[in-house]
């Protein structure tokens, strides 16, 4: 029976699996899923931030310089800073699979969509309060976010 089993399985296109790999490499996506003859491939990704490269200061005054420094680089305090209206779920682009409304180096204007953020199954649009060009996204697609969470920075 097992064998009769391993001839009808859908053989893995290691090159389809290879090319969604580069695609979220490049889109900076977390996951894709691609389906296809009944055969259906999900690649995904784990962003990790290790706490290891993170240098111990040697002296006092080394550390109120790098805490100094920290501050200025928090996202929250930055000027920048696009907060979350609202708790919900975040999505980076209009429907699963879709191209972000904005990557990191994207200019925006004045209203354009930024993200949506799903609350009690309604889809809302954020938009920029502000023109510039996106420098950092600080969520994932598909991330739980918190009122006044920073979502992004626009410069």
């Amino acid at each position: 029976m097992s064998g009769e089993r391993t001839k009808h399985a859908p053989t893995v296109d290691r090159e389809l699996i290879r090319e969604l790999a580069r695609l979220l490499e490049e889109t900076g996506l977390t996951e894709i899923e691609f389906e296809r003859g009944g055969l259906r491939v999900r690649v995904a990704r784990q962003l990790q931030v290790s706490s290891a490269a993170l240098p111990v200061p040697a002296t006092p005054i080394e550390a109120a310089v790098q805490s100094a420094e920290g501050a200025l680089l928090d996202p929250a305090k930055h000027p920048g800073v696009i907060t979350s209206p609202m708790v919900g779920t975040a999505y980076l682009g209009p429907e699963p699979g879709a191209r972000p409304f904005v990557e990191v180096g994207t200019r925006v204007g004045v209203g354009d969509t930024l993200l949506i953020v799903e609350a009690m199954k309604t889809m809302n649009q954020i938009p920029s309060p502000r023109a510039g060009t996106v420098i950092q996204i600080l969520i994932e697609d598909g991330q739980p976010v918190e009122f006044g969470e920073p979502l992004m920075i626009i410069e």
